[in-house]
């Protein structure tokens, strides 16, 4: 890379992936069954994050921090069902500030009128709503609307041939690709691109191909650990309830045919990952592009008898975290907690772009370096489904504490007790460190303000959810442009300009 060549960015975001089912060397555990021999390539010239955290449990929010930088409670992105405010800057329009060319392709979870966010170009649909469909209601602790999760993608789990997951990223992992290649082609444009390729593999349904489902055939998939000893928690009977899970208990054989389709899932993406580096390495584009995976959040995976997300046990908060950079590919493995919020503050300190006006997140370059920061420390917000009040997180250093208005706290060292067997928020010995992180958090956050500013967004986008659906159904569905008059060679300018224009050669030839 010539010195004073400006970035590309590559970032490639996994949904529902969750740190502990991958390798150690990937910021997960060891022994793990997953086959992910690309994310272990890049692991091992770049910068993995050990304990890289969601800043909320739930797909919508924890992508509005991953865009804004901003917890959930400071963007207004409560839940799956908020619209994105279109004045809250991303690390899109900040790029796009810098010289930037921003494109998306697959799912971010915009919910609202404004469906870029900052993206230049969108190269494909949402594969979720994106109107006030999935808005859930506080008040009616007894409501459970159908689109809730259910245990049925647990039930259901196994190999299919096709499914609306395996058709979106199919879609997007094409139009991702062919972005690449014109991007090489540099046509017209020759600003530096950050294209943000968003995948919703491993998140359920748990079904994926044959051909994935197959890798782990002499696999050794183990149960999940349920603790008997772990005592009941209100929060995670809420988040059961939610899921459906005592309405449709699943057997052990259910369990472990989920697990297999999702580890086959994380494989699935590990390859499609593989074919945008190609495209990379093919082009040339690799000596000047820096690589960022990631994931929303985690998947419990049957963990503590819990399923999906909406939690901030290690399964669903722990995330992954990849970088590299084209200029260092000296491995580093860094064991700060970070968070997602943490993602666009980064690219954007490494793209030169002007400070946001206000964020949560925080600079990563100086970790990337080997320097440390002087806290170690994350924290995490939960205003969705399964729960009827705020959930926050605090994890600094060795301790996560986990607190929701109403309920007993929540405190583990996760040194000691890295499955979170043991709840030490009422045990004596620890009553003092259990009463600072409450002291703390009741200081940070105003929980009665927080939840009236909860209800009445849930209120506001349920009368106006009513009124879209009556009469002609009004929604804000994103359409990618597409212009039959100029693709390939249907315009009416000279053949040969054209095709010199769209041919793009192998590397050293020339």
């Amino acid at each position: 890379m010539t010195k004073g060549t400006p970035l590309n960015f590559l970032v490639v975001v996994a949904d529902q992936l969750t740190a502990l089912a991958l390798p150690a060397l990937l910021g997960g555990r060891d022994p793990s069954p997953v086959k992910a021999p690309v994310l272990e390539s890049l692991a091992r010239r770049g910068k993995v994050f050990a304990n890289a955290y969601t800043a909320s449990p739930l797909c919508g929010p924890s992508r509005g921090a991953f865009m804004t930088g901003l917890l959930p409670s400071h963007s207004g992105i409560f839940d799956n069902g908020c619209e994105w405010h279109s004045d809250i800057p991303t690390f899109g329009h900040r790029l796009r500030n810098a010289g930037y060319q921003t494109i998306l392709a697959g799912k971010m979870h915009f919910v609202g009128a404004d469906q870029l966010h900052g993206f230049e170009e969108r190269l494909t649909t949402d594969i979720y709503p994106s109107d006030f469909t999935w808005v859930p209601n506080w008040q009616d602790k007894t409501d459970r609307p159908d689109w809730f999760h259910s245990m049925d993608s647990v039930l259901n789990a196994g190999p299919v041939l096709r499914s609306n997951q395996i058709d979106f990223d199919e879609e997007v992992a094409y139009a991702a690709r062919r972005k690449l290649f014109d991007l090489a082609r540099k046509r017209e444009d020759t600003r530096p691109f950050c294209m943000v390729v968003s995948f919703t593999h491993p998140h359920d349904p748990f079904n994926i191909e044959p051909r994935w489902w197959d890798l782990y055939a002499d696999s050794e998939i183990s149960l999940p650990n349920v603790p008997a000893a772990v005592e009941a928690h209100p929060s995670e009977d809420r988040i059961r309830a939610a899921c459906g899970i005592e309405a449709q208990p699943p057997s052990n054989a259910d369990i472990l045919r989920a697990r297999r389709a999702y580890y086959g899932a994380i494989s699935y993406v590990d390859h499609q990952l593989g074919q945008l580096l190609a495209v990379l390495r093919e082009t040339g584009l690799d000596k000047t592009t820096s690589i960022v995976f990631t994931s929303d959040h985690g998947e419990m995976l049957g963990e503590h008898g819990q399923w999906y997300k909406m939690s901030f046990r290690e399964g669903a908060g722990r995330i992954p975290l990849i970088m590299s950079t084209p200029d260092d590919d000296q491995p580093l493995r860094i064991t700060q907690a970070v968070n997602l919020t943490d993602v666009g503050e980064t690219l954007c300190a490494l793209a030169g772009a002007a400070a946001a006006p206000q964020t949560d997140g925080r600079d990563l370059t100086p970790l990337l370096k080997g320097q440390e920061w002087g806290v170690d420390e994350v924290f995490g917000e939960y205003l969705g489904e399964g729960t009827f009040e705020p959930t926050v997180m605090i994890r600094r250093e060795k301790w996560k504490f986990i607190h929701t208005p109403g309920d007993p706290d929540q405190l583990y060292d996760l040194s000691e007790d890295r499955d979170e067997e043991r709840n030490l928020a009422q045990v004596p010995a620890y009553a003092a460190i259990a009463h600072a992180f409450r002291t703390e958090a009741l200081q940070r956050w105003d929980f009665g303000k927080l939840t009236e500013s909860v209800l009445l967004s849930q209120q506001r986008r349920a009368l106006v959810k009513r009124a879209l659906a009556t009469g002609r159904c009004t929604s804000w569905d994103y359409q990618p442009p597409a212009n039959a008059h100029r693709a390939y060679i249907r315009n009416h300018r000279p053949l040969e300009q054209l095709e010199a224009e769209a041919r793009l050669l192998p590397q050293g030839i020339g």
